[in-house]
């Protein structure tokens, strides 16, 4: 009888300590599943450009951008130059993302011929949970060599005349699901100006926006304060570019008026000299197309 109470103690034991080894696993579970995680924004802009010049984005990890680029002439040339239709600038450019936070590109324009490049480094991410930062930071690094021949080729004339070079500080901020706005400090140095008059050493504060009005559909704007008297030698204004983001499955379409014909940082900067008010606008758009050169880790088929 003893031996038999003894028994249903142990067990009686047994079972107590099993339950409550249990409740503290189930505890430790649930603990683990609460610990906060770190909530990065995703898509403050939804392509690489707010209009023409850079948003904060950079592609993603192992994707190629191929991204054409477009401005028809001003429309203010009249019926006979079928308002501006008749005339064109492109640019053809590629873009890479090699990391989350490293992203480069190439292009070609047909404004002087102008070959450009760019470094691209996205130093903070906007994100909230385990780790709260309120906005993104970008920089970026450019350079462009125009090829077209030289205006006097009697003179001694230097490679590096051809070239000018950008530093930009993207510093933007997702609020909320439909508004995103970023501001762009901007220094722009050129080789070789006209003028002594004119300086090297260039200026500028950007501002661009975007606003979301349906799931595929947003209004862009962007614009560029050139601080006066830098340049003197054409009558350089600011730039300010409105448009259309259209967001097609893997392309996005963005068709925009800007009184820039410039498509890189260095002419958007100092080669900008329409005026709204005088009808010196210019339509243009650009086509972006995404293709996967490196799938990331988590989409790897493991062998």
């Amino acid at each position: 009888m003893k031996k038999s109470i003894q028994l249903s103690v142990l067990i009686f034991l047994a079972m107590i300590s099993i339950r409550a080894n249990a409740q503290d696993d189930m505890m430790n579970l649930l603990n683990q599943e609460a610990k906060p995680v770190i909530d990065y924004t995703s898509a403050t802009f939804k392509a690489t450009r707010v209009v023409v010049g850079h948003s904060c984005e950079i592609p993603g990890t192992g994707d190629l951008l191929f991204i054409f680029s477009h401005h028809f002439g001003a429309i203010n040339t009249g019926y006979d130059n079928l308002f501006g239709l008749k005339q064109a600038q492109v640019r053809l450019g590629l873009e890479y993302g090699a990391t989350k936070w490293l992203g480069f590109g190439v292009g070609l324009n047909t404004l002087q011929n102008t070959w450009d490049g760019f470094l691209n480094f996205k130093v903070l991410r906007q994100s909230k949970g385990a780790r709260r930062m309120p906005f993104t930071l970008t920089i970026l690094g450019s350079t462009s060599i125009y090829t077209t021949k030289w205006a006097d080729p009697t003179r001694k004339n230097y490679f590096t005349s051809r070239m000018s070079y950008a530093t930009q500080v993207i510093l933007a901020r997702k609020f909320g699901q439909r508004f995103s706005l970023q501001i762009m400090p901007t220094y722009v140095h050129v080789n070789l100006v006209p003028t002594p008059e004119d300086h090297n050493n260039i200026f500028s504060v950007g501002a661009g926006a975007r606003f979301k009005i349906s799931q595929r559909v947003a209004i862009n704007a962007e614009y560029y304060y050139l601080i006066p008297k830098q340049i003197r030698s054409t009558p350089a204004t600011s730039a300010l570019s409105v448009g259309v983001d259209i967001e097609t499955g893997g392309h996005v379409f963005q068709i925009f008026l800007t009184n820039a014909m410039g498509e890189n940082t260095e002419s958007l900067i100092t080669q900008t000299t329409g005026k709204w008010q005088n009808g010196d606008i210019f339509l243009g758009f650009n086509i972006s197309r995404i293709f996967t050169v490196v799938k990331p880790k988590e989409f790897r088929k493991k062998k």
